[in-house]
């Protein structure tokens, strides 16, 4: 029997969990396997495993760099974690926290955010097109320089959200909060403001849409 190869975790890559849904802390070889067996998955070998980490406690974990693309992460608590530049793409935070994350840079293209809590997370310059954030809570989040390309944050509450230079062309913003949000600068060319509260929002400079 072929033994899987041990693919490398990337330097900066570190998880402590708290508590796991199974009982004690898992250590970090285990940890190790969850990433290494989500990558050879990922890769399409026939030893892989997909990760599946819902419901997990990661509050405070360190994943920078982690390739994560495609996991189960719903009802996950990932608040305060740090997750520079992680790898989300198409991943499910489905009513996930995110709260106070750091997801700098993360690749969350095409993930599904649905109800998600991302209150003040820090989301500069993070690539989110085609993101499902319906219902999201993004209250005071950082999305400054995000590409929110065709993303769908229809009834998410963005009050005092910094949007500047935003990439949010074709986004569905229907019924959103936007209430004293920084939109300095964003691109809204072809996004639905419908019913969109923009009550106090900033938006000097702003593209494609006429206040």
């Amino acid at each position: 029997i072929q033994k899987m190869a041990k693919v490398p975790i990337p330097e900066g890559v570190f998880i402590n969990w708290n508590v796991s849904r199974t009982k004690g802390k898992p250590i970090q070889s285990e940890i190790e396997e969850i990433l290494i067996k989500h990558q050879a998955w990922i890769n399409g070998e026939y030893n892989g495993k997909k990760a599946d980490l819902s419901y997990s406690n990661l509050s405070g974990a360190i994943l920078n760099h982690a390739l994560l693309s495609r996991a189960n992460l719903s009802y996950a608590n990932l608040s305060d974690a740090i997750m520079y530049n992680i790898r989300l793409r198409r991943a499910t935070l489905v009513f996930a926290n995110l709260s106070n994350a750091n997801l700098r840079y993360a690749n969350l293209r095409n993930a599904e955010l649905l109800g998600a809590k991302l209150i003040q997370s820090d989301l500069t310059s993070a690539y989110m097109t085609g993101a499902d954030l319906t219902g999201a809570d993004l209250t005071g989040a950082s999305l400054n320089g995000a590409n929110l390309r065709n993303a769908n944050l229809s009834g998410a509450d963005l009050t005092f959200a910094d949007l500047s230079d935003a990439n949010l062309t074709g986004a569905n913003l229907n019924y959103a909060v936007l209430t004293s949000a920084n939109m300095n600068f964003a691109d809204l060319t072809n996004a639905d403001l419908s019913d969109a509260n923009l009550t106090g929002a900033e938006l000097n400079g702003v593209k494609g849409y006429e206040p």
